[in-house]
């Protein structure tokens, strides 16, 4: 069992930066895939970024080049780190984790319970 707590969000100007964080509970973190994704109001939940527990990362081709995710195994932690930030970054920003990789992308294990992130122009 991984309970993930998200931390991070709030308001900020279209090209300012946040950094989010999202704690997980238990001994096993290193071996766990990490992802953010993000809901924006209307719309499907989509991914944003992975970091493989092998080390690699992967990006949304929306965020690429300006979003980062890194984690700190010693602190069962994972962030993302989003800079130029646009309105349409606007969404509630959620951190999953799951064992296996492509069950990551498509439907994790577990879930955090979502931070606010708002862009205004």
């Amino acid at each position: 069992q991984v309970q993930l707590v998200e931390s991070g969000g709030g308001l900020v100007q279209a090209g300012g930066s946040l950094r989010l964080s999202c704690a997980a509970s238990g001994r096993t973190f290193s071996r766990y895939n990490m992802g953010w994704f993000r809901q924006a109001p209307g719309k499907e939940r989509e991914f944003v970024a992975a970091s493989w527990s092998r080390g690699s990362t992967y990006y949304a081709d929306s965020v690429k080049g300006r979003f980062t995710i890194s984690r700190d195994n010693a602190k069962n932690t994972v962030y993302l780190q989003m800079n130029s930030l646009k309105p349409e970054d606007t969404a509630v920003y959620y951190c999953a984790a799951d064992a296996q990789i492509a069950r990551l992308a498509t439907n994790p294990d577990y879930w955090g319970q979502g931070t606010q992130v708002t862009v205004s122009s």
